[in-house]
This record gives structure tokens, C-alpha cells and sequence, in this order.
């Protein structure tokens, strides 16, 4: 069984039972700096292994950048 969800405006099928960190792993993303949110909030990155995806979720994957402003 597969489970048919949203990544960041694409279409992305995944294996069920899918979790947040299974995402992540299947986008190489696993070890960086990312927020993740499904449906519109935020997913605690505690809370990656545990969370389970269901079908026509909606997740954004937003990269956290280093950095600042020179205004000083």
C-alpha cells in the first residue's frame, strides 16, 4: 500500500507506513536543517520518526538558512 501525498507542490508517492523521517531520508534530507510542516503545522523534529503521513497530506519542507544582517 502506498500513500499518495503533496511535497512542497508535487505529486510524491511513499510506502506505508510513512513517516516525516522517512520522508526526509527518501529527499536526502536527513541530518540537515529543515522545518517541516503537514497540513498547515509545524511538525517538531522530535517528532520526525513518529509522525505518520496519510494520504493527500500536504507537507512543506523549508531549509533553515544561516546568516544575518550587517545592520548594526
Amino acid at each position: 500500500m502506498a500513500v499518495k501525498i503533496v511535497v512542497n507542490g508535487e505529486s510524491r508517492e511513499l510506502a506505508a507506513p510513512a513517516t516525516v523521517a522517512g520522508l526526509l531520508e527518501q529527499m536526502t534530507l536527513t541530518g540537515r536543517r529543515v522545518a517541516v510542516e503537514v497540513n498547515g503545522e509545524i511538525v517538531p523534529r522530535s517528532e520526525h520518526g513518529i509522525f505518520t503521513l496519510k494520504d493527500q497530506d500536504r507537507v512543506e519542507v523549508v531549509f533553515a538558512i544561516g546568516g544575518g544582517s550587517d545592520n548594526a
